[in-house]
């Protein structure tokens, strides 16, 4: 099949590249991370992206950084990671749809963090609204060799999810 991987981040992207690979696919990573916060984060995962796509020879897509638009649904939204989840998989999948591809997915599937059953569900619904293959896989088992890949090739790992919330409750202590 071809799919496109909304990709989150580069070392993220390695297990599922990998494996995809193994299976026959043929992929083309999609980077579209408008929660990503401050930009000076999003640049370093760009360019983590366009240093392994470089490295594997790998396609990317990438589109505007448009925090604004986030920003406006994430405050409104009484699900902050349901809208977001939403947000970029609707994206891949519109793109994925433009471009002819056979199925989406993200590497947001790797992630023991993310909240994996209403990802998982996000995706299969924006799959039935754009009228193309929602690829599922559990990529969780292959989190830590992730990180031995984006480490073995010197790539940039982040600290937290990447939105301005994630980032607050990763530091932001209250007192007692």
């Amino acid at each position: 099949m071809r799919i496109l991987v909304h990709v989150c981040c580069a070392p993220c992207f390695t297990y599922p590249h990998k494996r995809l690979l193994e299976d026959g696919h043929d992929v083309t990573a999609l980077f579209y991370n408008p929660n990503i916060h401050p930009y000076t984060e999003y640049k370093n995962r760009m360019e983590a992206l366009e240093k392994y796509a470089q490295i594997k020879g790998t396609r990317v897509i990438y589109k505007d950084y448009d925090m604004e638009n986030y920003l406006r649904g994430a405050l409104a939204s009484p699900d902050r990671c349901e809208f977001c989840y939403s947000l970029r998989l609707a994206e891949a999948a519109k793109t994925a749809r433009q471009f002819g591809f056979d199925a989406f997915t993200t590497t947001l599937l790797i992630s023991p963090y993310q909240k994996h059953e209403l990802l998982a569900g996000t995706g299969e619904k924006i799959a039935d609204e754009y009228g193309i293959k929602f690829y599922y896989e559990d990529f969780r088992e292959g989190y830590r060799e992730s990180r031995e890949l984006a480490r073995a090739l010197e790539l940039y790992m982040q600290k937290y999810c990447g939105c301005i919330f994630s980032e607050k409750e990763r530091y932001y202590k209250k007192k007692p």
